[in-house]
Order: C-alpha cells, then sequence, then structure tokens
C-alpha cells in the first residue's frame, strides 16, 4: 500500500540513485591520469574557494576546508588518496591559483575582494 500511495518518490529514489550510479562508473571508467587531472582542476577551484571564504594567513584552516569539500565532492577518491599525497596536490593547486591571481584582473576582484 505504501508503493501505491508514494509511487513518485520511489521513482525519483530510483532515478537518483541511477544517476549517481552512473556517474560514478564514468569517473571510474576514466584512466587512471585522467581523474588526476580531474581531481587537480577542481582543486584549484576548491582553494580559490578556501581563499575567498577564509582570507589569507589561515593556511592549516585552508588545507582543512579544501579537504572537507574534497572528500564531499569525491568520497571514493578520498579513501584512495593518502592526506600526504592530497597535501602535495594542494601546493600544486595553490601555485597555480596564486598564478591566476597575479595574471586575471577578474578574479583577484571576486577572491580578494578588490576593485581597481
Amino acid at each position: 500500500m505504501w508503493l501505491v500511495e508514494n509511487w513518485m518518490v520511489a521513482v525519483m529514489l530510483t532515478t537518483a540513485i541511477c544517476v549517481i550510479g552512473a556517474l560514478i562508473y564514468r569517473f571510474m571508467k576514466m584512466p587512471t591520469q585522467e581523474q588526476i587531472n580531474t581531481i587537480k582542476e577542481w582543486l584549484i577551484f576548491a582553494c580559490t574557494e578556501a581563499e575567498k571564504e577564509l582570507g589569507s594567513g589561515t593556511g592549516q584552516l585552508k588545507l582543512r576546508y579544501v579537504w572537507d569539500l574534497f572528500i564531499t565532492r569525491f568520497p571514493f577518491a578520498a579513501r584512495v588518496i593518502s592526506f600526504e599525497m592530497f597535501r602535495v596536490w594542494v601546493d600544486e593547486a595553490l601555485e597555480e591559483m596564486r598564478m591566476l591571481l597575479t595574471q586575471n584582473k577578474s578574479i583577484r576582484e571576486i577572491v580578494k575582494g578588490e576593485v581597481q
């Protein structure tokens, strides 16, 4: 009787599970280097968000913020990648982010809130 009354919920739940499963399958099917590149590109975004939210001088707090975003976005990769490797990738993403901030005025305005 419950299924008859709540058939729409059952259909939506089944659809959501299928979509999530398909996305995970597609990501896992990618070659390892492609997965790593996807994560590293996303880390630039995450580091930029952490810089925007927390400002400068909060290195460990930003690292934790990015780690929390990472385990939310890539929970299956977080089980495989060590925190030390993640830290190296974040350092690389920070270098790229700093380069973007010095070269792109629009990004600098968004992150730092500077209007010149």
